[in-house]
């Protein structure tokens, strides 16, 4: 069984194409990689709007999509062609997963995962950057 983390995307990017662990610049992206690292997970995967399942070394473009102000049949199909690219490095039924995603991009992949946690869950912003900084400079 391996331990994989989701991070979902953010809208706050470099203006250049990057390495995707690199493309999002937001603090609260930042904290929840960091956060992710330190949870020492055999992979860590960011839930992209607009590219679906993309790995920290896969180089992408700037791009302005969410999927907070989408339809839910456009989210069910994202989420749907992200699990499929999600079937390719895991195995959804004995992998387990640590979600570190709002419920848009969480609500239609956590029925096609057995084993999850969401951390994070319900928390607002301010809430959850304080709880990431806690966790990342504790040692």
């Amino acid at each position: 069984m391996k331990k994989i983390v989701l991070i979902s995307c953010v809208s706050k990017k470099r203006a250049v194409k990057s390495r995707a662990a690199e493309l999002y610049t937001s603090t609260l992206f930042k904290l929840n990689l960091q956060y992710a690292r330190k949870l020492k997970p055999d992979a860590i995967f960011i839930l992209s709007a607009k590219h679906g399942l993309v790995a920290l070394d896969d180089e992408i473009a700037p791009y302005d999509v969410t999927l907070n102000k989408t339809k839910a049949d456009e989210r069910k199909v994202w989420a749907n062609k992200t699990i499929e690219q999600l079937r390719l490095h895991a195995d959804l039924q004995h992998d387990h997963f640590i979600v570190l995603a709002g419920e848009r991009y969480r609500q239609y992949l956590l029925p096609h995962l057995e084993s999850y946690e969401i951390h994070l869950k319900g928390l607002p912003i301010g809430k959850q950057l304080q709880y990431l900084k806690k966790q990342v400079c504790d040692e």
